[in-house]
């Protein structure tokens, strides 16, 4: 049988995390002492390191900078159709006019 996948909030992994950068305790101990796979610890404390303000952003939450590509991927979709309709707009009256 499969374990129900455990899910942590963000103020439990910024603890858990400054307990090894700023506590002094191994990763190891840690995980044995909050119950956390290794592999997480290390997980959340290279996304901390790398991005302090945005770490941990939550269910459903994106960083700014993945915020902005996916408006950004979203506007030129509808850009590529909008440019689409028209190629066959011109097209369709370039056929009526001969």
């Amino acid at each position: 049988m499969s374990e129900k996948r455990r899910s942590f909030d963000k103020e439990f992994k910024l603890s858990a995390v400054k307990m090894i950068t700023e506590g002094g305790m191994s990763l190891m101990q840690v995980s044995r002492d909050l119950g956390v796979n290794e592999n997480s610890l290390h997980k959340w404390k290279k996304d901390y390191l790398s991005d302090q303000q945005n770490a941990f952003p939550g269910k459903g939450k994106m960083k700014p900078e993945e915020e902005e590509l996916r408006r950004l991927e979203k506007e030129l979709k509808r850009v590529k159709q909008e440019n689409e309709i028209l190629k066959k707009a011109i097209a369709y009256f370039a056929k009526v006019k001969e």
